[in-house]
């Protein structure tokens, strides 16, 4: 089983990261995993120009996008962490995910969506300042989490699982309860 590993956020031991690596901890062993650091990756931006509904592929001049999106095709399943920004995913992910769309998603000839990853399985992580129970009242960490899962959804993703880290501002700390849930969700995962 293939395992792929994307990091929205730019601090390489924050709690994102922190987050991810417990996910992680229990399957990289026993199965094929790969780390990508989103906010190091080289993409242009996405133009809008739709010719990726009918090429199935983007148009644009080869760059990181193009790589990490064949290895999103290969893998069986994505763990996927985003710091949370203005209650949304992070910049460079929703980058990374727009210049995707022709591998999460197609289009029935009346112009209806038609997932690619169909079947697979994801688990989203994510951090915001925001202490609880703020994070979810406001739509802040649940924003980013909902942004992630309409991605996944139209790809055709199983999400077992997220994990939300609030208050960051106030204390860097992790619960060890939340490490556990974690370690669970990723056994969870295979």
């Amino acid at each position: 089983m293939k395992i792929l590993i994307l990091n929205g956020s730019p601090r390489k031991n924050g709690t994102v990261a922190t987050l991810l690596k417990a996910v992680a901890e229990p399957i990289t062993n026993k199965h094929e995993t790969e780390w990508i650091d989103v906010c190091k990756l080289d993409m242009k931006f996405c133009t809008a120009c739709m010719a990726c509904r009918d090429k199935g592929t983007c148009v644009l001049p080869e760059d990181d996008a193009h790589r990490v999106g064949k290895k999103i095709q290969e893998a069986d399943t994505l763990i996927i962490g985003t710091p949370t920004h203005w209650g949304n995913m992070c910049a460079p992910l929703k980058l990374l995910f727009d210049r995707n769309v022709p591998v999460f998603m197609g289009e029935s000839p009346k112009g209806m969506p038609e997932p690619r990853q169909k079947g697979k399985r994801a688990v989203i992580v994510t951090a915001c300042t925001t202490p609880w129970p703020f994070n979810v009242i406001l739509p802040e960490s649940r924003g980013a989490i909902r942004a992630v899962k309409e991605v996944l959804h139209y790809g055709g993703y199983k999400v077992v699982g997220t994990i939300t880290r609030p208050g960051t501002k106030k204390s860097k700390e992790i619960a060890s309860s939340l490490m556990e849930k974690a370690g669970r969700l990723g056994e969870k995962l295979v």
